[in-house]
């Protein structure tokens, strides 16, 4: 069994990952960290764990594991792994954003390998730190990498994409309040987001010469989970040939499918599912994509890359179903 720790325990990635690893047949969950909440049974923070699992929280940090997951706000692993260290042989899975750039990926001689398993699917198997991808850079990321192997980028990409409220984490904000957000929708961090960085990063990684914008609006949703993108690009490509290679590029891949239908998010919703539809017309081409942005876009992928870090089939405990109604 893989012993796991789970930091910063209260919140909705820390959630999922309890609802997901405690039916995983490889796992056994050790402790999950919570200052907060320590002391106090799990389902006072996750109330849909209630009869299902008996654990408390604990401010104990057990070194000794085989994984940790950090589910830490961004900025807040770097402090955490300086005051608390693990065994050599403890493997670390960072939800936060601390080392997801390549100018961030060395660590106190822990070198954190981007973990995205359709781009770098080798290396994570050989890894033992993990920077897990931001749920945004998730969607965009999968939507656009085929174009990038076959270096079909050659415009601007627009980006319009929707999260959840939980992909702001938590705590309480103007803009999670109830009040607010029902019957409610906003765009932030417009031109600017901070998740850029990776997707950049990435689709440099298999089309190294691409050096036109991805310009991306992300938008509130007044829904709790899932994310909704749409990307646009002009493309000499025609749609089959684009779904070609769009199927190629995943043919390996359990979690993504690629389609040329009309998709809406009830569809990957609590599942790590992604799934791309491609449109044409004219010279323009529409590539939607939708995640649910707690599993795909975090702790499901996270558990994807514990699969594979332990040599594990990557669907183990991932053979989640959505609900459509």
């Amino acid at each position: 069994m893989i012993n796991i720790g789970i930091i910063g325990g209260s919140g909705y990635t820390a959630g999922e990952l309890i609802r997901i690893l405690m039916y995983h047949p490889n796992v056994n969950i050790d402790f999950v960290y919570s200052t907060t909440n320590a002391g106090k049974p799990l389902h006072v923070a996750h109330h849909d764990l209630m009869g299902d699992i008996e654990m408390n929280f604990t401010d104990v940090v057990n070194p000794n594991v085989n994984v940790v997951f950090l589910c830490l706000g961004h900025g807040k692993s770097i402090s955490f792994l300086e005051e608390n260290k693990f065994a050599s042989h403890t493997k670390i899975i960072d939800l936060g954003n601390d080392f997801r750039l390549t100018k961030d990926a060395v660590f106190e001689g822990k070198e954190f390998v981007y973990g995205l398993p359709e781009l770098n699917k080798s290396d994570i198997k050989k890894a033992n730190f993990i920077a897990n991808p931001g749920c945004f850079a998730t969607a965009i990321q999968l939507a656009l990498l085929p174009l990038a192997k076959n270096n079909l980028l050659k415009n601007d990409v627009h980006i319009n994409a929707t999260t959840g409220s939980t992909g702001a984490g938590v705590s309480l904000a103007e803009t999670s309040h109830f009040s607010w957000r029902n019957n409610n929708m906003s765009h932030y961090k417009a031109f600017e987001h901070q998740h850029l960085g990776e997707i950049n990063q990435s689709v440099n990684q298999l089309q190294a010469d691409y050096s036109d914008e991805l310009i991306f609006v992300p938008n509130r949703g007044d829904f709790t989970r899932g994310i909704f993108a749409t990307l646009y690009t002009d493309s000499d490509e025609s749609l089959e040939d684009l779904v070609v290679k769009f199927q190629d590029f995943y043919k390996n891949e359990p979690f993504v499918t690629v389609t040329t239908t009309n998709i809406n998010m009830k569809q990957v919703v609590q599942t790590n599912k992604c799934i791309i539809s491609l449109l044409k017309k004219g010279n323009r081409v529409l590539i939607t994509s939708i995640i649910d942005n707690l599993t795909k876009g975090a702790s499901g992928q996270a558990i994807q890359n514990m699969n594979l870090m332990f040599g594990l089939e990557e669907t183990t405990g991932l053979h989640l179903k959505p609900s459509g109604f």
